[in-house]
């Protein structure tokens, strides 16, 4: 009897055992398919892709001719890993020897949301993103650049408004002179 009791613990210990293993593997699993803080960011900012039309202000520069209008074009492309972010001024034609044209890549590196500005400049700037805590901001900071450091993209923040709405804050060195510059953009289609 002494004995059965004895095998009678043994058995329960074991099926405890493995059920609190089961639940520490099924938590694990959970754990593991949420999204990284990179990953949702990512995703925040593959929402604007589209095109998008609005005003940039460059208070820096007062004597730039108030708001220019912008168009902003946005696409999801290499099977979801990179977002493709294009600028130009409204009703210039795309001629990038004659017209800025920047391009700016946003990509996960590993856990990193990252992005490369492709500056007419002639440089390229690396910046690494961070998601706000309301999940509607994401500020990008320097990383490292490619190119001459004299005059370079050195910062940026994207906050999405709404589905329709979003803004941009740039900041381009002069030397070592900030010029800020703030898009409000609208959707298009």
């Amino acid at each position: 009897m002494k004995s059965l009791r004895c095998l009678l613990s043994v058995a329960l210990l074991s099926l405890s055992t493995v059920a609190f293993a089961q639940h520490d593997e099924a938590h694990k699993a959970a754990v593991a398919q949420a999204p990284s803080e990179a990953q949702t960011s990512f995703t925040t900012i593959k929402s604007l892709a589209g095109e998008w039309d609005g005003l940039v202000t460059v208070p820096d520069m007062p004597d730039m001719k108030g708001p220019t209008k912008m168009h902003a074009s946005l696409r999801v492309t290499s099977r979801g890993h990179v977002l493709v972010h294009e600028f130009q001024e409204a009703g210039t034609p795309l001629d990038a020897t004659k017209y800025d044209h920047p391009v700016t890549m946003f990509y996960l590196d590993g856990d990193q949301l990252t992005l490369v500005h492709y500056c007419d400049a002639g440089n390229r700037p690396r910046m690494t993103g961070k998601m706000s805590p309301d999940g509607k901001t994401v500020e990008f900071e320097l990383k490292d650049i490619s190119g001459s450091t004299e005059y370079h993209m050195h910062h940026s923040v994207i906050t999405v408004i709404d589905a329709n709405h979003h803004t941009e804050d740039w900041t381009f060195m002069m030397k070592d002179k900030p010029i800020h510059a703030h898009f409000d953009l609208h959707r298009t289609n």
